[in-house]
């Protein structure tokens, strides 16, 4: 029988996606391209096991906000709310198993430049995300930043987080998306990755950070 995709070359993987068969040619060329492939998937785990960790350096840098910088040290201090942001992003994707990387990588971007904006004009607009799927994702942000004010001003009787705080934390946030992302449109590797580092009924922001979870900057 020949690939249910070019029905040219002869079939030898059975796809999940589409359920059906197909060469292994059109599953290299066409994993997360155009098929959603389920993240058990035999052939896509085995393929992101061979694949190369993206850097920063190959990336396009205006994706990046490159003017804003990071150290180690503001990454140390701020662990427990960048353990918080990344957690809301794992939430988001367990609540709606459609989510895929991209819309990650949308609400991130648009959380960062609306924060970008009121830093450097003292202007609050709004940069909506793209898709209601990244908007859903923004709004699991917005929640956890809210509580993370609440938790700090009950225990500290103010709230210590600076917009410009905020701004780096998102750009930060987004590098490691991009990181942790194949890159290809319908990747889910950082979905899959942010899943696997907060199980169901795992608390970030009540209880001070664990070792499993920490951030590690890349």
């Amino acid at each position: 029988m020949s690939c249910a995709i070019c029905h040219t070359r002869k079939e030898k993987r059975f796809c999940p996606a589409l359920h059906d068969r197909i060469c292994p040619q059109c599953c290299g060329e066409q994993r997360e391209v155009t098929l959603d492939c389920p993240s058990d998937c035999v052939y896509l785990r085995q393929a992101r096991e061979h694949e190369k960790p993206r850097s920063l350096d190959q990336l396009d840098a205006s994706a990046l906000f490159p003017a804003v910088e990071i150290s180690k040290q503001f990454v140390y201090q701020q662990e427990e709310l960048l353990l918080g942001v990344n957690f809301a992003l794992a939430q988001a994707a367990r609540s709606d198993r459609s989510l895929n990387d991209q819309d990650i990588i949308s609400a991130l971007t648009a959380l960062a430049k609306t924060s970008e904006t009121l830093v450097n004009s003292g202007l609050h607009y709004p940069a909506p995300p793209g898709g209601v799927r990244a908007q859903a994702v923004a709004g699991e942000i917005e929640k956890t930043l809210d509580e993370y004010r609440k938790l700090e001003q009950k225990q500290r009787g103010f709230s210590s987080l600076r917009d410009s705080d905020l701004l780096r934390v998102f750009v930060f946030t987004l590098r490691m998306a991009h990181v942790r992302t194949s890159g290809r449109p319908k990747s889910r590797a950082l979905v899959d990755a942010l899943l696997a580092q907060f199980p169901e009924k795992t608390s970030v922001l009540a209880t001070p950070a664990q070792g499993g979870n920490r951030i590690i900057v890349p």
